[in-house]
């Protein structure tokens, strides 16, 4: 087997969204390896109907692995999180990690929204969970972006992002971050490299409501 052969059977290909808003049947879907989906598949949890057809296209679609990090949307998971057997076609994190083909993945829905789902307006209780975050993971997913970073509405310079999780990425310098809630114009960037870390704006749905944007597709190397 060749060196380039054996580089690419190292590398996993990662399909990555979010923020598709019970419009997740208009997405079309590259294959790959892991999906990964960064939050607000419903719109405020309000028809339990559209989550049960969110599991099942998720069942339909070819990835050998999904994970799913809630958003300030799912309340149905806010309000009790047993409620993840709804979604058993997908790895569900909730402040919480995994590890998927040798990746070491955690997840958050938190957000610093008050009257969001997962909102936790406290910068010293935001601090103290990422603090739990293990330093080794490969792939930090979470609804809300950190400060600074792809977090701005298009024709607004006001940054979305927290300044928290800015300070956990910068300390545990993860190799792809992933993240949605704000919306880009699809011609805005929607992803950025730092040295240590690819960071990730995967948000499908545009400024006017309706997805404009395809799923991103990148590969990581196994560990």
């Amino acid at each position: 087997m060749t060196a380039r052969r054996q580089k690419a059977n190292r590398s996993l290909q990662l399909v990555l969204l979010s923020d598709t808003h019970e419009q997740h049947a208009e997405v079309e879907v590259p294959p790959g390896d892991i999906l990964i989906h960064a939050g607000d598949f419903t719109m405020f949890s309000r028809n339990l109907r559209s989550i049960s057809d969110f599991n099942q296209w998720l069942g339909k679609l070819p990835h050998r692995w999904k994970v799913v990090c809630p958003g300030n949307h799912e309340f149905f998971l806010e309000a009790d999180l047993r409620r993840r057997s709804l979604l058993d076609n997908a790895i569900v994190l909730v402040n919480e990690s995994a590890e998927v083909e040798g990746l070491k993945i955690w997840g958050s829905p938190i957000t610093p929204l008050y009257g969001g789902a997962f909102g936790l307006s406290s910068a010293e209780d935001r601090r103290r969970l990422y603090g739990q975050i293990p330093e080794d993971i490969d792939v930090l997913i979470t609804h809300g972006p950190p400060y600074g970073i792809l977090d701005e509405s298009p024709g607004s310079d006001y940054h979305q992002g927290d300044p928290v999780l800015l300070d956990a990425a910068m300390r545990l310098r993860p190799r792809l971050y992933v993240f949605g809630q704000v919306h880009l114009d699809r011609r805005s960037p929607r992803i950025v490299e730092s040295e240590h870390t690819t960071f990730v704006n995967a948000a499908l749905l545009g400024p006017e409501g309706a997805i404009d944007k395809p799923p991103i597709m990148l590969k990581i190397g196994r560990r």
